[in-house]
């Protein structure tokens, strides 16, 4: 056994059903391997995908995501993946083919020094040096990539590592690290507190992130604020914590979020932020959640506790674990009149939007789009005004909502959905994207085709990138500099050029009927909605 066949062997051990890629001559030994395995491999178009398809993967099936790219460009052009799946703590394994062992640090074709590139988008890295070394790290990276606050580990193999013998080959029972051990059991004496402060409260309110679902910590969530009546928000990431319509949710919170769900939040004199950075985005005015209020934060990682806004009860642990112990407390707490406030406030201040007739108007045509979906489906939304518009307007019953938070990476949304549709395959999956960030990746239609990957894609054109031209129109006074996209692919064409099925939606006449016919077909379909170029987020 050579070092790629162990490599292997590990990745069957670990339970991994899908490896995405691109090889090259240093991964070459990997991949001539994986040959003699039931994993199957999928042939992304570009090297950054093969990250994000992993991603996708990861977060519907729960286990890590495993992407294997060549040294130099294929190892470089991943990183972008590997940065967007560390923003938004999403368990990965990312295994890059490295030059001859006596090459490195000789500036030799397609060497890169990627474990030194990556440094700040992954919790760990390595470089193997020694072949026997190959089970007891394939262990640590799969332990370390999916447990405490997960995120991407990164395996750097030469190509003479991966050819060279093993002596002996034994994959380790169970992981033991000095210097890694991830607090997963709450505090019991600060629970109690935030049990204590409970009782005491007359207006709390859960802030869910998107640690609650890497944690599968929704549904004790779910039950606690239903059993105590306590209302529910979330940020971007958390989007899916909570069934959109629950009479308890009151929306996304942050600079693009509902103004009631902000609201709630700033008013509240108990405020329980679970598995949520306070980072600009989800929490524009940190100072605001302080104010006045008892501030629990509840996460995994204890840097984040207190690092942008200071705690009053900070605590430590995994979600599902602390949900499981509130469970087990009784308190009596009485929050009618604060649900009845809050009520009032999603009423008064809802989002008044005027569009233009003679245009696909986004907001309602997402709403529609998702209230048609199944009930367990996976909405992948990509970045820009569609990621604003799908944010505020899409509609999540039991399923999933998915898009890239914390980078706010373009051309996420079809890699992504590939990755979730292969996790799902029994799934609905439609991706949602702009003009802009569909042609970041509409390379990926071939892979759809290839691997027979049935991913529905909507394409929201406005011949421009719409957020920046947005932001220059306030920001500039209408003074526009490289948002206009002329000269993008006439899409008709090009889904028949893939041989993929393509709808066109020019206004809201036949709206109902166009979505039920895209979402009724079996197999991939584009459909293209023309928006106003002018319409703008709100």
């Amino acid at each position: 056994m050579n070092g790629a066949d162990a490599i292997i062997k590990c990745l069957e051990a670990e339970g991994v059903k899908n490896v995405y890629g691109y090889p090259g001559v240093a991964i070459c030994p990997f991949y001539n391997s994986i040959l003699e395995s039931d994993i199957r491999t999928i042939l992304i178009r570009t090297e950054q995908n093969a990250a994000h398809a992993a991603s996708g993967e990861a977060r519907i099936s729960g286990r890590p995501g495993v992407c294997a790219v060549t040294s130099g460009p294929g190892a470089t052009n991943v990183i972008t993946g590997i940065a967007t799946a560390f923003a938004d703590s999403i368990p990965l394994v990312c295994i890059t083919g490295q030059v001859h062992t006596d090459l490195l640090g000789t500036d030799a074709f397609q060497e890169a020094d990627i474990t030194g590139a990556v440094e700040s988008f992954v919790k760990y890295s390595y470089l193997v040096k020694d072949v026997n070394d190959i089970p007891h790290i394939m262990k640590e990276a799969f332990y370390i990539a999916n447990s405490g606050r997960k995120g991407p580990v990164l395996i750097d193999v030469p190509i003479d590592v991966q050819n060279a013998t093993i002596n002996k080959f034994k994959y380790p029972e169970e992981v033991k690290l000095r210097t890694y051990k991830p607090t997963m059991k709450g505090n019991a004496l600060q629970i109690k507190k935030v049990i204590k402060e409970l009782e005491k409260a007359k207006k709390p309110i859960i802030c869910a992130g998107g640690g609650v679902l890497l944690s599968d910590a929704q549904e004790n969530l779910r039950h606690f604020a239903q059993e105590h009546q306590i209302p529910v928000v979330s940020t971007m990431m958390g989007l899916g914590v909570m069934p959109t319509k629950h009479p308890l949710y009151f929306g996304m919170v942050g600079n693009n979020g509902k103004a009631y769900a902000n609201r709630a939040m700033n008013e509240s004199d108990l405020l329980i932020m679970v598995g949520a950075s306070v980072a600009d985005r989800a929490v524009s005015q940190p100072d605001l959640i302080t104010k006045g209020k008892i501030l629990v934060h509840i996460d995994v990682d204890p840097a984040e506790i207190g690092k942008n806004a200071g705690a009053t009860i900070p605590l430590v642990g995994d979600a599902k674990c602390i949900f499981e112990d509130f469970e087990k407390e009784s308190f009596e707490g009485n929050y009618a009149e604060w649900l009845e406030t809050l009520k009032e406030y999603r009423v008064s201040m809802a989002k008044k939007r005027n569009p233009n007739p003679a245009y696909v108007d986004p907001a309602a045509f997402i709403s529609a789009l998702s209230e048609k979906m199944e009930e367990d489906a996976v909405y992948v939304a990509d970045v820009g005004q569609n990621q604003i518009w799908s944010c505020s307007y899409a509609v999540t019953k039991q399923g999933k909502f998915l898009t890239s938070g914390g980078m706010g990476t373009m051309g996420y949304s079809i890699p992504a959905a590939m990755g979730a549709k292969i996790a799902a395959p029994e799934r609905q999956v439609v991706a949602v994207c702009g003009d802009g960030s569909f042609q970041m990746s509409m390379m990926e239609l071939a892979t759809m085709q290839q691997h027979h990957v049935d991913v529905k894609i909507i394409v929201l054109k406005n011949n421009s990138l719409g957020m920046v031209r947005e932001y220059q129109q306030f920001t500039y006074k209408e003074h526009y500099s490289m948002i206009d996209l002329s000269g993008s692919p006439d899409l008709e064409k090009l889904s028949a050029a893939y041989d993929i099925p393509f709808q066109r939606l020019y206004n809201m006449e036949k709206m109902d009927e166009v979505i039920d016919t895209f979402l009724a077909h079996k197999g991939s379909m584009i459909l293209e909605c023309i928006i106003d170029p002018m319409d703008i987020v709100r």
